[in-house]
């Protein structure tokens, strides 16, 4: 299999950049990304999501079915799989981003970066390859408008957010093929600007009140929550199925996962963890679409007994973008959600790092760094502003890893292109709600056990 691989600007100027992307449109019409119709060939949707449970913990694949029947937009969430299979499909205008592989509503949120400023951006990169930036985009537009039927808000304001986040990351890009390529580097949506992009007094009111709550969302907060002492030493509580203990010959390995994790640290943050002993590890179930994958919280102890930091460690597989567009450069799947998510992020856990635990890949960073809440936050009156924002967001993560003049130069101005994409996600969440019937019956046809309410 080829190796996934970003566009190759060569040394195009701006202009020569813009003109390429334009060019495009004559071999791929903006228009043609508007259709969904399934291909006769179509995957059964069932069965791409039981593959991959053949490398999860089996206890934990019940609780995943669990958390993706909810409702259509949980399905949504839960199969990036599927949705990858479905847009293998559809034309692609030939130019790759670093993309994020899974970009829905749910992996945009707010954190701290390593100044310990609050920030928003996108927060989930499991998935993370190079790949076409259409495709963040239409599973982008896609979950919005899953995200306002789940809601129970009408279908205007679901296809009026998606027209608003089209229309923004157009606006953006073109903002930032006026911008020097360092500048662009250090863009970044912080608190501040975040609140000025809502104009309603009592929704940045709101806003500020959740940005507050996400600063004391901190390991100290975990540590709370999560850890007692047994005779002096601090310990993870059980609270089966969602956090659980290990066999101790299994927490003994964590020993080796915790030093090669520590080497793929910069050398300050390096010294930093070297002040930290182990001293405990648990299995953490996370997520939705994640549930059955490795997931583990690492207790560490610094030099006095309060001291603590929690780390999480992820297991990270191949992403599902591979099987069209390539395997990862990178010998480790750990590497490759790290790399990623530093080539799209604005600013990164300092703490991010990845590492080999026996036969599997794992990426490691910090559990709960002043990351914000997930609950919703916004009204059918506000929503749209919420599109813009993270279709702003998407458009600065992918100018990160390819000039936006080529994207400008193809994705445009016209209100034109909004609209194809506002039809494109109307006819696949269609196709979502019509999987999720069908996957509900399936499930129960098969006997597949399932865990609701977990």
């Amino acid at each position: 299999m080829v190796t996934a691989a970003l566009f190759d600007a060569g040394r195009m100027t701006r202009a020569e950049l813009r003109a390429f992307g334009r060019s495009r449109r004559k071999v791929v019409p903006r228009n043609d990304h508007g259709e969904w119709n399934p291909p006769g060939h179509r995957r059964d949707p069932l069965d791409i999501l039981t593959a991959q449970d053949i490398a999860r913990v089996p206890e934990l694949v019940p609780i995943r079915y669990g958390r993706m029947l909810q409702s259509p937009f949980t399905l949504f969430r839960g199969s990036a799989a599927v949705m990858a299979a479905d847009l293998a499909s559809t034309p692609t205008s030939g130019i790759n981003v670093q993309a994020c592989g899974d970009a829905h509503v749910g992996n945009f949120g707010v954190y701290a970066s390593p100044e310990r400023r609050i920030v928003f951006d996108i927060n989930d990169f499991d998935e993370t390859l190079p790949g076409p930036w259409e495709w963040d985009l239409k599973r982008l537009a896609v979950s919005l408008l899953l995200d306002t039927r789940d809601a129970g808000w009408s279908d205007d304001v679901g296809l009026d957010a998606v027209r608003e986040c089209v229309a923004r990351y157009q606006q953006v890009l073109d903002e930032l093929a006026e911008l020097s390529t360092i500048t662009i580097e250090y863009e970044q949506l912080d608190a501040p600007r975040f609140l000025d992009l809502y104009g309603n007094k009592q929704t940045r009111k709101t806003l500020g009140k959740v940005l507050a709550k996400a600063t004391r969302r901190t390991h100290d907060q975990a540590v709370r929550k999560w850890v007692r002492y047994v005779d002096g030493v601090p310990v993870f509580v059980d609270d089966p199925p969602l956090i659980e203990h290990l066999p101790a010959e299994q927490a003994e390995e964590f020993h080796e996962l915790i030093n090669h994790f520590r080497a793929t640290l910069q050398s300050n943050r390096r010294h930093v963890l070297e002040q930290y002993r182990f001293r405990d590890v648990a299995r953490k179930v996370v997520g939705v679409g994640s549930v059955g994958l490795r997931a583990y919280i690492v207790l560490m102890q610094g030099r006095e007994p309060d001291d603590l930091l929690v780390l999480q460690a992820k297991e990270a597989v191949s992403s599902v973008l591979s099987p069209y567009w390539g395997r990862s450069g990178f010998p480790r799947h750990g590497k490759r959600v790290v790399v990623g998510q530093r080539l799209m992020q604005a600013a990164s856990d300092p703490f991010l790092g990845w590492a080999p635990l026996t036969d599997r890949d794992f990426y490691v960073r910090q559990l709960r760094d002043h990351k914000g809440p997930s609950e919703r936050i916004s009204s059918a009156s506000t929503y749209h502003v919420d599109a813009q924002v993270m279709g702003g967001t998407l458009a600065r993560a992918h100018a990160r890893s390819v000039d936006p003049a080529v994207l400008r130069g193809y994705a445009g101005r016209s209100q034109r292109f909004a609209n194809t994409i506002a039809r494109f996600a109307g006819g696949y969440a269609a196709q979502v709600e019509a999987d999720y019937e069908q996957i509900t019956r399936d499930v129960e046809r098969r006997g597949l056990p399932i865990e609701h309410g977990i």
